[in-house]
């Protein structure tokens, strides 16, 4: 009875700890919905950052403690609405498209739907879409370049707030982006990492040497980057695609071509 009642308690512990972080990532997005109201809009992106974190833990955490649950996958989906959606989409409307009406909260209403869309449809495609991509862009890269983006301005000295026709569009681009059949590399396949733990530590010391020195340019290079593989993939692979077309069409041309 006594190893049932410490089999019980460490079960609960496993449990518990995922959705911890994941509660951890939701205060950080009511946090960033407040810092927000209040005009603090560095503050807000930090805060967002911090949930991106958070939220990348917890998931980890629930898959090497086999702690899955369809509870911890709703409970972490509705976070990241608030999280990933709602929060950002506050922010960028109070720092930058306020000044523009009612496209201006179109815009940033729109970013908080196509987030929704986005969840909505990962959870009903799990274990149909390969885990080594996403189907669009994940709503917490799309956060992520508004959040890099608020504090790239004030690192470059820009004070308060900052109305901007090409933000609005970002906003509309990267909500596109979210809800699109466009294909981002999820991360989950890590398999170089056990083929060469050496190389991959030295490369991440690497990373977080470059990130440190200068953290608001590169937190900013590796979110917008990150958000473009999926176009440029797509772009890649069209022309690939047609490239491979034609050389067929022309081999089949020269065979029928009489000698």
């Amino acid at each position: 009875m006594k190893n049932d009642g410490r089999t019980t308690r460490k079960n609960l512990v496993v449990y518990v700890i995922p959705n911890l972080f994941t509660t951890a990532n939701l205060f950080c997005g009511f946090y960033s919905i407040l810092a927000s109201m209040k005009g603090l809009y560095e503050i807000a992106a930090i805060a967002i950052m911090i949930a991106v974190v958070l939220d990348g833990l917890d998931g980890r955490i629930a898959r090497i403690t086999h702690a899955t649950s369809r509870f911890g996958g709703e409970y972490d989906s509705l976070c990241d609405l608030v999280s990933f959606g709602v929060a950002p989409a506050i922010m960028i409307y109070n720092w930058s498209l306020f000044s523009f009406g009612k496209w201006g909260w179109v815009s940033a209403f729109l970013f908080v739907v196509c987030g929704a869309l986005r969840l909505a449809r990962f959870n009903v495609q799990i274990g149909i879409i390969k885990s080594k991509v996403f189907n669009g862009l994940p709503i917490p890269g799309g956060a992520s370049v508004l959040a890099t983006f608020v504090l790239l301005f004030y690192y470059l000295g820009g004070e308060g707030r900052y109305p901007s026709i090409p933000i609005m569009m970002i906003v509309i681009v990267i909500a596109i982006f979210m809800v699109s059949s466009i294909k981002y590399y999820s991360f989950k396949d890590l398999n170089y990492f056990s083929r060469k733990p050496f190389m991959s530590f030295v490369a991440i010391v690497l990373i977080l040497a470059i990130v440190a020195a200068e953290p608001q340019i590169m937190l900013f290079t590796f979110a917008f980057g990150y958000s473009l593989t999926g176009p440029v993939y797509a772009l890649f692979k069209s022309f690939g695609k047609k490239a491979k077309l034609v050389k067929t069409e022309h081999d089949l041309q020269s065979q029928n071509k009489p000698f």
